[in-house]
């Protein structure tokens, strides 16, 4: 009898600890896995967009983005003749999942472009991914869109990337000051496809900006580029080194995403 209840014990004890094991595993699969963290969906034109936070098997951030339906680019508000030609769309970050240096995600919605001419003057996007709150946000002013050349407006070169200037005329109230790439193909007397925009106020890094045109759009792109980065930022965290503005023909749904952060 004892021998029999020794043997009950010792399968039992076993059959547990194969259980824990396996259990131990399966946490340890879950906890390795990929993650995807989405925001809520705001409704722009006839579709939706929100932002979204992926995740390495690691669990470090390995991008950060905004996705959004083939309806989006249908039903677009127009402005009407001598009226604002920007229609803006709040997206927020997504309530869990890791937190990242961006606070909120500005859609701009420039139905007629924006200046310069012959350069941006096209219906496009402008993707703001503010590194700052939006109360902050709404407290950026200026006397004019040349306050941009005002010295107390201009980073330090350490916040600026290699090549990047900040030119007069590009300072906009509710957004900052806008650093461009002058050997970027748009200057070059290339069509406007996409490009990427550094943003400051005050000296201080406020957002990182990709834009693309509504036309580049509608041609389902697939396309990637490095990101210059500057020596330093103004808020701790990880930012981009390429950005990305693709179509998913499976899923039917634009990405346009910070990618290789660090």
């Amino acid at each position: 009898m004892k021998r029999t209840h020794a043997r009950a014990w010792r399968n039992l004890f076993l059959a547990g600890a194969m259980a824990l094991a396996t259990l131990g595993t399966g946490m340890a699969l879950a906890e390795g896995k990929a993650a995807v963290f989405e925001g809520k969906p705001v409704k722009i034109g006839q579709g939706t967009a929100h932002t979204v936070v992926r995740t390495g098997a690691d669990g470090a951030v390995a991008a950060i983005g905004v996705v959004f339906t083939e309806g989006m680019l249908d039903g677009l508000p127009v402005a009407a003749p001598g009226a604002n030609p920007l229609f803006s769309y709040v997206l927020g970050m997504p309530a869990k999942g890791p937190k990242t240096a961006v606070d909120h995600v500005m859609i701009d919605w420039e139905s007629l472009g924006h200046p310069p001419p012959q350069v941006y003057d096209v219906p496009h996007f402008d993707f703001h991914f503010y590194v700052v709150s939006r109360e902050e946000v709404s407290k950026v002013r200026f006397n004019g869109p040349n306050d941009s050349a005002d010295p107390g407006q201009q980073p330090p070169a350490e916040l600026m990337p290699a090549g990047y200037i900040l030119p007069p005329g590009t300072a906009v109230p509710r957004m900052g000051v806008h650093a461009i790439n002058p050997t970027a193909p748009e200057f070059q007397k290339q069509p406007f496809t996409a490009t990427f925009i550094y943003g400051y106020y005050k000296k201080r890094l406020t957002f990182v900006e990709p834009m693309a045109s509504l036309e580049f759009f509608r041609s389902k792109p697939s396309f990637s580029a490095p990101v210059p980065r500057p020596a330093k930022y103004s808020k701790s965290g990880t930012y981009p080194s390429r950005y990305s503005v693709g179509y998913d023909d499976a899923k039917k749904v634009y990405e346009v995403m910070l990618e290789e952060l660090r």
